[in-house]
């Protein structure tokens, strides 16, 4: 090895094809490619959202309503939706979304009582309501809340 063939290592050198503020000759002297005066001719970062004075996006359209960070996706099913399922089965989560009773469910299932059942299931499911518990239960079968 000797001089003629000493290389940086590979990744390590960014390339950018020609070197800025040397000068005329190299055709990009003066100010740099960054043209005369203004925000983008200063050092530091652009401010984000700025648009040169005009009134900025977030600030034109117009707000509406509150978003609680709390609130919870909760997926409503009926009990007649849980007639779909063999007798004596452990309906859960997965099984709900296996069968495509429901098409996700981010922070929970609750069950309502909207309905008839005629079959007898364990029932494991985030909530339920009071006439969803009493419908299933009279059915013969038993809910647990997970």
């Amino acid at each position: 090895m000797d001089l003629s063939n000493l290389r940086p290592a590979e990744g390590s050198k960014h390339s950018n094809n020609f070197r800025r503020g040397r000068g005329h000759g190299s055709g990009n002297g003066k100010t740099a490619g960054k043209g005369h005066k203004g925000q983008l001719a200063r050092s530091g970062a652009k401010k984000a959202g700025f648009e040169g004075g005009q009134m900025p996006l977030y600030r034109r359209i117009p707000k509406r309503g509150f978003t609680n960070r709390n609130s919870k996706d909760i997926v409503a099913i009926n009990v007649s939706v849980l007639e779909r399922f063999e007798d004596g089965t452990e309906v859960t989560v997965e099984k709900l979304l296996e069968s495509g009773a429901i098409s996700h469910a981010r922070d929970g299932v609750k069950i309502l009582g909207n309905g008839d059942l005629t079959k007898k299931l364990n029932v494991k499911v985030n909530a339920f309501s009071e006439s969803a518990k009493a419908k299933i239960e009279a059915a013969g079968g038993t809910v647990e809340v997970i």
